[in-house]
């Protein structure tokens, strides 16, 4: 789906600090409250081939629509391999940080001789920092049998390794565009954002010997806690094809520890209720580490039950700020970055069009309120008076059979704003809160 654009990174680079970097964007022209064109955004939650559909009969309404997402550009090999298992893959979306999320865990589990997760924990930011490079999983594999420190590089870690935390310190972003009901690829353009000298430096516990020959004891076990089922089950596909890849890639190779690893694999329902059930089941099922889950709120929501049950949770697409911060006794990991990253290139996005009366609207979660802070700091900081840009928020539905989201009165709000641009932060339900800006008189256009 992505496609490099990188003789124009450098460029796109500059200009974003250019724009974040004076006050230009702070306008004399007189306010107005009327209905006018209003430029549409979105984010990873919805800017995906899968996410018109959404819109049934009103799709036509996602023409023009921009937005980012967390991504680097996808060798056409890789996308090869993901197509190998799954031919009918339509979009990307957050499958390379799954398949890494997956080998990282593979390769820590061998350099710590162990499936217990506290000791794979241990190594797991060791892997992307300070050993012998290695940029494939057999290669790597070789070399954490033998004892081996190493460095991964794989699809999205790239230029640099985890920090002390246990996430990314650099990452680079995709800035999508709607042609029509589909991402237009050529399009694309990539921003690199993060800072290299944030990656750890703590030499990690001394890698275990173990080479090719069977470890005592249980095989590895990773789970995954994927959105097989509500709001955000549009980006279900791409993990899961992620997922199996790298499953498929690793035993291909020899396995962990000498053993085939087992991959168990439940829903979390893009629901608190739903994943906290299937997180217990998984656990039941004897998970040494737990991919997931998508959502930042679920991710959230789930790891007070995996820190209390000693095991790993590592997500490989919640990017809310609050999980750097948050008490996981050193069992939280994750390949997706915070959304203090994100937060600068949607404003640059939103700010090289223009606009100067915009309303960010957002789920009422801690991916959405916790991004729809960060880019509304960054608008202001940026030039754009405060009393310029709207916030609202919408309470998204819990579980399948849930009343879609009624952003009527929201919708209203944002008309008699006279808004110029609206960023919608969601879920494959935001669908229902465009819907209600094109019903109230919102002229979407691009």
């Amino acid at each position: 789906m992505l496609v490099s654009r990188g003789s124009r990174t450098a460029a796109l680079a500059a200009c974003a600090t250019i724009l974040l970097a004076t006050s230009a964007c702070g306008s004399d022209k007189p306010e107005e409250t009327t209905a006018q064109q209003a430029r549409l955004y979105g984010t990873d939650g919805n800017m995906l081939n899968s996410f018109p559909a959404e819109l049934k009969d009103r799709a036509d309404l996602v023409n023009g629509m921009k937005g980012t997402t967390p991504a680097t550009p996808l060798p056409e090999e890789f996308k090869s391999r993901l197509q190998s298992v799954d031919p009918k893959l339509g979009d990307y979306l957050y499958s390379a940080e799954t398949y890494d999320a997956i080998v990282i865990s593979a390769l820590a589990a061998q350099l710590a001789g162990s499936t217990d997760s506290t000791k794979i924990a241990q190594q797991i930011v060791g892997v992307t920092n300070g050993g012998e490079r290695c940029e494939n999983v057999a290669a790597c594999l070789s070399l954490a049998q033998a004892g081996r420190d190493i460095e991964y590089r794989g699809v999205s870690v790239t230029r640099s390794g985890f920090t002390d935390e246990g996430e990314p310190a650099t990452t680079s972003y995709a800035t999508l565009h709607f042609d029509g009901q589909r991402l237009n690829d050529g399009k694309t353009e990539f921003v690199g954002a993060g800072d290299e000298s944030a990656a750890s430096t703590k030499a990690p516990p001394k890698a275990s010997k173990q080479g090719k020959d069977p470890v005592p004891g249980a095989p590895l076990v990773i789970a995954g806690l994927f959105p097989k089922t509500g709001d955000l089950a549009l980006a279900y596909p791409p993990m899961a094809a992620g997922a199996t890849l790298a499953i498929q890639e690793i035993n291909t190779a020899g396995g962990v520890l000498g053993k085939k690893v087992t991959w168990l694999e439940g829903d979390d329902g893009t629901s608190a209720t739903k994943a906290k059930a299937t997180v217990a089941e998984l656990i039941e099922g004897g998970a040494d580490i737990i991919i997931g889950a998508a959502s930042s709120g679920i991710s959230l929501a789930v790891l007070p039950e995996t820190v209390q049950a000693g095991k790993i949770l590592f997500s490989p697409s919640s990017t809310d700020d609050g999980l750097t911060t948050a008490e996981d006794e050193g069992l939280f990991f994750r390949t997706a970055p915070p959304d203090s990253l994100q937060g600068r290139a949607l404003a640059d996005v939103i700010l090289r069009d223009g606009s100067q009366r915009i309303a960010i609207v957002a789920r009422k979660d801690s991916y959405g309120e916790g991004l729809q802070a960060v880019v509304k700091a960054e608008l202001e900081r940026a030039g754009i008076a405060g009393d310029r840009v709207k916030l609202l928020t919408y309470e998204p539905p819990e579980g399948e059979s849930a009343p879609p989201v009624d952003f009527a009165a929201g919708a209203e709000e944002i008309k008699n704003f006279g808004a110029d641009a609206v960023l919608v932060i969601g879920f494959g339900e935001s669908a229902q809160v465009i819907r209600a800006l094109a019903d109230a008189g919102v002229k979407i256009g691009s």
